[in-house]
């Protein structure tokens, strides 16, 4: 398959060049010349299949034959070991677990999918590839497990310092071998801004030979699909007939466009909401045509603190920039944290269910749609991202009572935080990425 940049100014590129680059030299994000597609008669074939045989079958129409079949089974064998629950609260309403990975977060699905296809293809070329990743709490501890021990690869993470939650940070501060952290003095968009600015550094990207593991990499996006392709079977099983809502929490909007194209390969999804929080520029956006980012600002969803989402170039292109054909697949609603606490409240007092703030929007969200749109017994699930434990903090706020926390996060709490500090000054990122070789 041919992949080209949203921004329509580089060379197209093959899946392993997409994957290695992360970054188009134009500074675009990578998208497929054309999004593959399912037959009626594939997906039937698909629907009582196990998650694996469903991600293989996806995985294959993007790999267009740049890996071998059997490695490519291999790899999704590998990657996919945890199951992905559909868990009822109630009729027409499911909450589809996302975070039964290693870090308890759904960036495992695509961290670790990603980790395989970079060792994969720089172990082909015998080459050292320096993954660089703008995290604003899952995605770093995702990548630096995804990664680890893998060979031909070193990681290089940074994260907004104060503004990832307390179990996020010990996670991907703990990790070590060929993973670093960068603690930043500013926020998630300061982050983000200074890997794309070595990205763009063509010197530096030669030098490192550098790619991305954020959801700018398309192959971070390609096994997010997996899922969505996943979820609106089950659902179809239990609704016949109809075809789903799925309620997303929203930041950098990655996990959203993965079920935009999910939905575009002939999988039975209905509508997307997009559950966003105070950093709202697509709710805005999908409400009015205008796209007017604002400075990030801190909220109990912390994962979702970006003021400038990076996965909305790629929206845009899909939908081709007429955001009336965005707003036809996706509803966006903005949720605050005080109704965020009363979500996960609510939602426990009903069901007995915890959420973390994150799952939380998306149940706000869900309901907000349903509300306005009369949609009350279309089925829906509401995509978990994260296990409540890695935000205790807001829990504790919300139920005044202490939960289990699982005994391997418990076993990242003891561990001594490794992080080096730096400022958001790009000169500064640069001198500690040009000294890499020598540490």
């Amino acid at each position: 398959m041919i992949f080209y940049s949203t921004n329509k100014q580089s060379t197209p590129a093959s899946l392993k060049k997409a994957t290695l680059e992360g970054l188009a030299s134009d500074g675009g994000l990578y998208i497929p010349s054309a999004i593959p597609t399912f037959s009626k008669e594939e997906i039937a074939l698909l629907e009582d299949a196990p998650f694996n045989d469903i991600a293989f079958a996806i995985a294959k129409k993007f790999n267009g034959g740049e890996i071998p079949d059997d490695h490519l089974w291999q790899i999704i064998e590998s990657c996919f070991t945890f199951n992905t629950p559909l868990v009822e609260l109630e009729k027409n309403t499911y909450v589809e677990e996302l975070f039964h990975g290693p870090t308890l977060a759904f960036k495992d699905y695509g961290a670790r999918f990603l980790a395989h296809l970079t060792g994969y293809f720089a172990q082909e070329d015998h080459t050292l590839i320096t993954i660089l990743v703008a995290t604003s709490g899952d995605t770093g501890s995702a990548v630096a497990y995804g990664f680890k021990g893998v060979p031909n690869t070193r990681v290089v993470l940074l994260y907004p310092s104060g503004k990832v939650s307390r179990l996020q940070e010990q996670q991907l501060t703990t990790v070590g071998g060929n993973v670093t952290a960068l603690e930043i003095y500013g926020d998630f968009d300061d982050c983000q801004r200074l890997v794309k600015q070595a990205f763009m550094d063509a010197e530096l990207k030669q030098r490192l030979s550098l790619t991305s593991a954020n959801s700018i990499n398309i192959s971070r996006l390609i096994p997010q699909t997996f899922y969505y392709a996943w979820g609106s079977l089950q659902l179809k099983a239990r609704h016949p007939g109809k075809e789903a809502l799925f309620s997303v929490p929203s930041g950098n909007y990655g996990n959203l466009t993965a079920g935009v194209l999910a939905k575009k390969m002939g999988f039975p999804i209905a509508h997307f909401i997009a559950g966003s929080n105070a950093n709202d520029s697509v709710t805005r956006y999908l409400e009015e045509g205008r796209y007017e980012p604002h400075p990030t600002i801190g909220t109990l969803s912390s994962a979702m603190d970006v003021g400038n989402p990076s996965n909305f170039a790629r929206l845009r292109h899909i939908y081709g920039d007429d955001y009336r054909a965005m707003a036809a697949d996706i509803s966006g609603h903005a949720i605050s944290d005080t109704e965020t606490l009363d979500t996960i409240r609510t939602v426990y007092d009903r069901f007995g269910y915890i959420m973390d703030p994150h799952t939380a929007v998306g149940f706000r969200a869900l309901e907000k749609f349903r509300q306005a749109n009369g949609a009350s017994t279309e089925p829906a699930a509401i995509m978990s991202t994260a296990h409540p434990a890695k935000f205790i903090e807001a829990i504790k706020e919300a139920l005044d009572r202490d939960i289990t926390i699982p005994d391997r996060l418990q076993a990242v709490l003891d561990r001594k935080k490794i992080a080096i500090p730096i400022s958001a000054d790009y000169r500064e990122l640069t001198e500690f990425l040009t000294g890499l070789d020598d540490r």
